[in-house]
């Protein structure tokens, strides 16, 4: 009933086998590369490209069998014959699984190549190598639960639960400005109960007062208003300017960072990031310009305010603002997750601030290192030329469909069907209406529908689509389950 996954895109699997074998002198290497007849073609032209670029001997089986993706490892070797002169086999996609099976009845070294055809020169290439440091940061992140009063317990404490799994390394409880929080210190316990570092963000002393007393170990913020009370709360603050007027706002910072010296009281300053269009760049610069006037004191940049006030996703401002904060030690973070487009921030500045704290460790582009990030596009694109779809097109004697993306157009392939757009439904419309679409009951209509519209969807944004595979959002996806036929 469902369609069986082509194998020009299952040739070999797991590239990382082939580390082991890497060659210095690729002269003295005669590969045997395993295929099935469909695949052939493809096979042969991108084997032959790289073959004359590296200058190894090479040589292809093509096994009795249409699709290699279907191949056992039991199957393999009742069919396989390997070349006297060979030095490796390289096997089919699917078969990393079944790769002892196969080395323990053959004499060559046998190992799993890309898992498309297409990406055999990066299969040849040398990897890029990401030190066991990786993984390692240095700022935290405060992940704020806004208007948090409002909530039920229960519901508080599962929000702030879900935010520490996606790693924040406190939870800060956003007040409304508008009520005093009578119960403030019950939810700080329920939190503190469970495991969970909090802070809290008010500017009202008695909040304040009440939330510390009950575990709350850090008070957003701190200014002329409050700042007198804040000597007798026992624990960090954070430091923000009056305002923002540049006569006043390093001042008042002074006069705040003078007073809670003076008392041992510890905190950390926030200049107060701007939106765009209200002053961002200068903000940028006042972050600079403490830095430079307090080189040693911690600091904190509340990074909502861009986030959650641009009409933009919020991965890429992450990024670039994790850059900054580690580029001036910087070493703490306020984000919230409200607005649609930034609800993933916590788990995107998570994998940010790795991904920065490695390549200013490393003095290299954050480049090839993590794909997480990469979620609206995909870090590599590979698509079929008109060549390799005709050559399918001229292979295919089944009735099993395939569907492919090549210079801009969806492709539906089959026995004696090519059908070619941009529009699924009237895709599905001209297969609907041919005699060889009898063999097509509702629910593989279902299927080929589900295949076309992530198809189109790639196509669109200029992703890798490849049938019956998840498209790749990076650290949002969603993995699907195979259904090609047994």
């Amino acid at each position: 009933m469902l369609i069986v996954k082509d194998e020009l895109n299952r040739v070999c699997a797991h590239p990382n086998n082939y580390n082991r074998m890497m060659s210095s002198d690729w002269s003295q290497e005669n590969f045997h590369f395993v295929t099935g007849k469909l695949a052939e073609p493809a096979v042969r032209t991108c084997v032959a490209k790289i073959a004359k670029e590296l200058g190894f001997s090479y040589s292809i089986g093509v096994m009795p069998i249409t699709v290699a993706a279907l191949m056992t490892p039991k199957w393999l070797l009742r069919h396989l014959e390997v070349p006297e002169k060979t030095t490796r086999v390289v096997v089919p996609g699917y078969l990393a699984e079944g790769l002892e099976t196969v080395q323990a009845s053959v004499a060559y070294p046998v190992s799993s190549g890309p898992k498309d055809i297409r990406d055999l020169p990066s299969f040849f290439g040398k990897k890029v190598t990401i030190s066991e440091d990786y993984g390692q940061y240095s700022i935290d992140i405060l992940a704020e639960i806004n208007f948090a009063p409002r909530l039920e317990l229960a519901i508080l404490l599962k929000q702030a639960q879900q935010l520490v799994a996606d790693g924040a390394n406190l939870i800060d409880l956003g007040c409304d400005p508008g009520s005093q929080w009578t119960n403030v210190a019950d939810a700080v316990k329920c939190l503190k109960d469970a495991g969970i570092r909090c802070s809290i963000d008010t500017f009202d002393p008695w909040e304040a007062l009440q939330a510390t007393r009950a575990g709350a170990e850090l008070v957003l913020s701190v200014n002329r208003s409050n700042r007198q009370a804040a000597l007798d709360w026992g624990c960090e603050v954070v430091i923000v300017p009056d305002s923002t007027n540049e006569e006043d706002y390093l001042a008042s910072i002074e006069e705040s960072v003078d007073l809670l010296n003076q008392h041992k009281v510890n905190f950390r300053i926030d200049p107060i990031l701007e939106p765009i269009g209200c002053g961002f760049a200068a903000s940028l610069l006042r972050y600079h310009g403490v830095r430079k006037q307090f080189p040693e004191a911690p600091m904190m940049m509340g990074i909502g305010n861009l986030t959650e006030l641009t009409d933009c996703d919020s991965a890429g401002i992450n990024v670039l603002l994790l850059a900054l904060c580690e580029e001036w030690a910087i070493h703490s973070i306020l984000t919230t997750q409200v607005i649609p487009w930034a609800q993933s921030s916590v788990r995107e500045c998570n994998l940010g601030r790795k991904l920065v704290a490695y390549a200013l460790r490393h003095q290299i582009p954050p480049k090839r290192i993590d794909p997480g990030l990469v979620m609206l596009r995909d870090p590599k694109v590979l698509r079929y030329d008109q060549e390799a779809i005709a050559n399918l097109v001229q292979s295919v004697k089944d009735n099993n469909y395939r569907i492919f993306i090549a210079e801009d157009q969806l492709h539906l392939v089959a026995a004696n069907v090519h059908l070619t757009g941009t529009d699924p439904f009237e895709i599905m419309d001209r297969l609907m209406k041919q005699p060889e679409s009898k063999n097509v009951d509702p629910s593989h209509a279902f299927y080929l529908g589900f295949e076309l519209a992530k198809a189109l969807t790639a196509l669109t944004l200029g992703k890798h689509y490849d049938q019956d595979v998840a498209l790749q959002w990076g650290m949002l996806t969603r993995n699907e389950q195979h259904r090609r036929l047994k």
